[in-house]
């Protein structure tokens, strides 16, 4: 499977790419493939932006308090028991 798959994605690659792996490194070639793949990826719409970040800024917030929490219960605990 994975032989198929690479065999497809040679197939991908352009005639300018393919050459210029064989003759060494290229600045254009470089930045025309990777034009090529920022058009490929689908950028999230701003709706999309907002509550995703909404919902990492929530969860990080979260994830914090209750790290906070505990600790300051062990150090109590600690503090009554020592």
């Amino acid at each position: 499977m994975v032989k198929k798959d690479a065999a497809v994605e040679s197939k991908g690659k352009s005639a300018a790419a393919q050459s210029t792996a064989e003759e060494g490194f290229s600045v254009v070639a470089f930045l025309q493939g990777t034009k090529e793949e920022l058009g490929k990826v689908v950028w999230p719409s701003r709706q999309q932006l907002i509550s995703e970040s909404a919902a990492v800024i929530l969860m990080v917030s979260l994830s914090a308090t209750l790290i906070y929490l505990v600790d300051r219960l062990f150090g109590w605990v600690s503090g009554q028991v020592f």
